[in-house]
């Protein structure tokens, strides 16, 4: 990896994009580069999403969001941040505004292929890439997938990997989402932050934490609760046993004690967001009981 004053170059690709509807903002990222997730992602809900990278300079992050919470627009921020630097030709970086304003620079000694894409609510970039297809196909795919920010981030970010991504190869990749009072229990804005520091297909792997993520922190969709009723009490009985949480007999009562098994079970296993006070059961806890004791 080249060196220059003793940094290394972060050559990655990634895309920054805000939601306006859910006011959701994030950043995806993929690199050939050890905790990627470390260095290039910054975000602010209500202010918006920049990522810095090649040779990396993580002051971006927070020096560009303070501007854009100045009121100054995502063109007048990379001027700002990289007229003062004397190495921005080293530098890359795409900033989106709240607003889905966005723009990225690329400095003329970043390694080829290197570039970017813009458009509304969201910027790609990426250096040292096998070609230009990598940025496209992350825009496109932005452009036309649907559904939750998230997703559309990592869809991009997948369609940049099979595009051809970075030429060394990968090893680690990262989101991070936020939204207004979007982190756990509400008390800050990091809804979503997830890396994957060293791994030979790191996207799958972001892929399989995203997932777990929405097992853990999603609230329950009306649509997958189960009542706990006849030979289904029965069985959560049995198997709430089989893992020590029941300690009465196999009655088919959903009674004080069952429902008291099924809270702690809920508990240990971090089901904090899908417990319930009724005789329901989320289908998706209901599942991990069954597999976690079919082992």
């Amino acid at each position: 990896m080249r060196k220059t004053r003793g940094e290394k170059l972060v050559s990655t690709f990634s895309i920054a994009a805000c939601d306006p509807e859910t006011g959701e903002l994030g950043v995806a990222v993929q690199s050939k580069f050890l905790a990627v997730g470390a260095f290039v992602p910054f975000a602010k809900a209500g202010v918006g999403a920049i990522a810095t990278q090649s040779l990396c300079n993580t002051s971006y992050g927070p020096r560009g969001l303070a501007l854009l919470e100045e009121g100054k627009s995502v063109e007048e921020v990379l001027e700002i941040l990289t007229s003062s630097d004397d190495q921005r030709e080293l530098r890359q970086v795409g900033i989106v505004d709240a607003k889905g304003n966005a723009a990225n620079f690329t400095g003329k000694e970043c390694f080829e292929w290197a570039g970017g894409r813009s458009g509304p609510n969201y910027t790609c970039q990426g250096n040292i890439l096998v070609s230009q297809d990598t940025v496209d196909a992350m825009a496109e795919t932005f452009e036309k997938t649907e559904g939750e920010l998230a997703r559309r981030l990592v869809a991009a970010l997948e369609a940049g990997q099979e595009a051809g991504g970075d030429s060394r190869g990968r090893q680690s990749a990262a989101i991070l989402v936020v939204k207004p009072n979007g982190g756990y229990g509400g008390f800050n804005d990091r809804y979503m932050d997830l890396r994957v520091d060293d791994h030979p297909t790191p996207i799958k792997e972001l892929i399989r934490l995203m997932d777990l993520f929405d097992l853990y922190f999603k609230p329950t969709d009306p649509n997958d609760l189960v009542k706990i009723e006849d030979d289904l009490v029965k069985e959560i009985q049995e198997r709430l046993a089989k893992l020590g949480y029941y300690k009465g007999n196999v009655t088919g009562e959903f009674d004080a004690s069952t429902k008291e098994a099924l809270k702690t079970f809920h508990l240990i296993e971090n089901f904090d967001e899908r417990i319930r006070e009724d005789d329901y059961i989320d289908g998706l806890v209901l599942n991990f009981l069954r597999e976690k004791t079919n082992k």
